[in-house]
This record gives C-alpha cells, sequence and structure tokens, in this order.
C-alpha cells in the first residue's frame, strides 16, 4: 500500500527543486545591475582543463555597474578573457594587465521587455514541471484505491497534494515578480 505522507514529501521536495530551479536561473539573467551569478556558467581553460571562472579568479563587484574579475596567475588573464568572449554574456571585457573589467551596460526599455519575456518563458516552463509532479502523484493516488487505500485518505491526500503545488506555483510567481520587478526599474 502507498505511503501517503511519503508521497507528498516527495512531490514537496520535487517541486522545491523546481523553484530553486528557477531562482538559479533568474540569478544568470542580466538585470542592468553588477550580479557575479552572469558569470556562473562560464568555463575558462586553464593548465590543460576547462575549470569554473570561479576557481581561477576572485569576481566582485566593487559598484553597481561593474565586474572585477582578478586573476590568480596573471597569465590565465587571455584565457578568461576568450570565455568571457565565448559565452552568451554579451559584454566585453577590458583589461589593465592586473584586473578584468566587465561595464554592465544599461539595458534599453525594449532589451528589459525582452528579459522579462526570456525570465517569464523560463518561469513557465518551471510552473509546467510543478504541474507534472501534481499530475503524477495523483494518477498515483487513483492507482493506490486499487490497491486498497480508502477512498477518504485519497480525497484528502489529492486535497493536500493541491495545497502544496499551490504554495510554489504562489512561490514562482513571486520570484519572477522580483525578477521583473528589478529588471525594469531604471
Amino acid at each position: 500500500m502507498i505511503d501517503v505522507k511519503a508521497t507528498l514529501n516527495e512531490a514537496q521536495e520535487r517541486m522545491e527543486m523546481a523553484a530553486m530551479y528557477l531562482d538559479e536561473q533568474l540569478a544568470r539573467i542580466r538585470a542592468g545591475r553588477a550580479n557575479v551569478a552572469i558569470l556562473d556558467g562560464i568555463k575558462v581553460e586553464s593548465y590543460g582543463m576547462k575549470v569554473p571562472l570561479n576557481q581561477v579568479a576572485n569576481i566582485s563587484t566593487p559598484d553597481p555597474r561593474t565586474i572585477a574579475i582578478k586573476p590568480w596567475d596573471r597569465k590565465a588573464i587571455r584565457d578568461i578573457e576568450k570565455a568571457i568572449m565565448d559565452s552568451d554574456v554579451g559584454i566585453t571585457p577590458e583589461n589593465n594587465g592586473e584586473i578584468i573589467r566587465l561595464g554592465i551596460p544599461q539595458p534599453t526599455e525594449e532589451r528589459r521587455k525582452e528579459l522579462v519575456k526570456q525570465c517569464n518563458k523560463i518561469a513557465e516552463k518551471t510552473k509546467i514541471e510543478v504541474r507534472n509532479v501534481r499530475g503524477e502523484l495523483k494518477e498515483k493516488f487513483k492507482k493506490a484505491i486499487k490497491d486498497g487505500l480508502s477512498e477518504d485518505l485519497e480525497k484528502d491526500a489529492e486535497d493536500e497534494l493541491q495545497k502544496i503545488h499551490d504554495k510554489f506555483i504562489k512561490k514562482l510567481d513571486d520570484l519572477i515578480a522580483a525578477k521583473t520587478k528589478e529588471i525594469m526599474t531604471v
């Protein structure tokens, strides 16, 4: 027989993972303010291996429009610049021989609207994942009735599942609303 509590916990964990995914993806979207998370996906060639940028340099934001990258090994500056140019960050790095600076331009109104659309697409994919988890578990509960779960327990479990679903959809909506506000603020 199905363990309702464990199944609901599994649903909550999977929905939480979807919310974390959305949060990470939104952090990588450039909103006109310097944010080191936009460099998270960049891998740099170092000693014959591709390693994350934050493992070969110190990354900081000295002001709201600049990201400073200070390599631990000066010889790595060229490789870091190349990795940034090859990435989809869309910012040209400037270096003075010791530090690489990325100037974050103020996005235009059109670009901000584009970024909001991009955020909404990611959010919609995440919401679909949350809905899929709900649908999957509803099916599980329906099958469990045949295996001896009482209809009252199944109904209570479905209600609880719906509450969890609604909580996470609201959480996703809050995340996207906060990011939209951040992007649209000039």
